[in-house]
């Protein structure tokens, strides 16, 4: 054996460990998705956390190219990439599936997510992470585990239909009757308090404001609301 081809063999040895160890690493970030988790015939693993009910690739695995749509975002000087409920991180020979780090914002949640609400806040999981609402970035941060992860409260009742609207709302990600009133109640809470109007009440309870406190109040519902993957027509 030449010298050359020992030396090549001993780099494809160590590229070996290095991936493993990458994969290993990244897998043991969440214990649950050991061997004895239900996996399809692609070997997607089940997230049934709150009867989420969707299919993820495990994490460590490595791939050649980013799903179609991906969103790229940076924190901390490094780039992650996010596409149908996924995160990646740059890798030997592609990339690698991983977590997102607290604090990272994002402009959209993933396309299928579950509401939960610990102490009258509503958190949106999906894939083993949590996401807050932020009204001050008008987008979304990657959120650590709330206080009592295991024991969701009950959300509170959703806002009424403001009267005199009769906007049509369609959930362009699938969803639930449940998700959509949720992000509707959180949507009206932050129009009201951005424009000072509230239409659930007499006057919009906004003396002075007329119909361009109600504009102004539509105009940011709307936003929010497309935010979170509705059309609003």
């Amino acid at each position: 054996m030449s010298r050359s081809t020992r030396k090549w063999l001993v780099l494809s040895g160590l590229w070996v460990l290095a991936l493993a160890g990458i994969a290993s690493s990244f897998a043991g970030e969440r214990g649950d998705r050991g061997p004895g988790m239900q996996r399809d015939a692609r070997g997607m693993v089940l997230d049934n956390r709150y009867n989420h009910g969707h299919y993820y690739p495990p994490r460590g695995q490595i791939v050649r190219a980013l799903p179609e749509g991906y969103r790229p975002y940076g924190f901390g000087g490094n780039r992650f990439y996010f596409g149908a409920g996924v995160w990646y991180a740059p890798g030997p020979y592609g990339f690698v599936v991983t977590r997102p780090p607290f604090g990272l914002f994002v402009t959209v949640l993933p396309p299928f997510y579950t509401t939960l609400w610990f102490g009258g806040v509503p958190y949106y999981y999906a894939n083993d992470i949590y996401y807050q609402w932020r009204p001050d970035l008008n987008g979304y941060v990657v959120a650590a585990p709330p206080p009592g992860a295991e024991q969701p409260g009950e959300p509170p009742a959703a806002a009424p239909a403001p009267a005199g609207d009769d906007f049509f709302l369609y959930p362009k990600n699938g969803q639930t009757a449940e998700q959509q009133s949720a992000d509707r109640y959180e949507c009206h809470t932050w129009a009201r308090g951005q424009t000072g109007f509230d239409p659930t009440q007499p006057a919009g309870a906004a003396p002075g404001q007329g119909s361009a406190g109600h504009e102004q109040y539509q105009r940011a519902i709307t936003a929010c609301l497309e935010a979170r993957g509705y059309s609003v027509r």
